[in-house]
């Protein structure tokens, strides 16, 4: 049972930078068609994002030198404290912009496993709230 408690943070760290690395690899060189059937209000949203022409690349740049960081384990610590807006961000977009709970599976797991993640560096965190 220990043993898995401390793979644990490994395991989620692993899969989070996996879901990174590939995401903002994707969408960096394109590698995926963007769908065509997004809900109104996500497509409004993503007209915005597209708007600012630097925004895309820079978003997805970031996320897949974090997902690798993630990957090859340096600075993993740093690398999830970047990736958490972007995380919660994709949360809250599936959340209010996406119709059904389905939409939601990937954002509450990628949720979850930033949270198991960031359980092994919590001492390096801990500093950051005070006493």
């Amino acid at each position: 049972m220990h043993k898995l408690k401390t793979l644990t943070p490994t395991i989620a760290r692993y899969l989070m930078g996996l879901i990174f690395f590939l995401s903002g690899a994707a969408g960096l060189f394109n590698l995926v068609p963007p769908p065509t059937d997004l809900p109104p209000n996500l497509q409004t949203y993503f007209t915005g994002l597209m708007a600012a022409v630097y925004f895309m690349p820079l978003l997805k740049a970031t996320e897949m030198i974090c997902g690798l960081l993630l990957l090859v384990g340096y600075a993993p610590a740093l690398a999830l404290v970047i990736l958490a807006p972007i995380t919660v961000n994709i949360f809250f977009v599936h959340a209010f912009l996406t119709p059904g709970v389905k939409e939601l599976i990937l954002p509450v797991v990628m949720v979850i496993l930033h949270v198991f993640a960031a359980t092994a560096y919590w001492r390096v965190y801990r500093p950051l709230f005070g006493r």
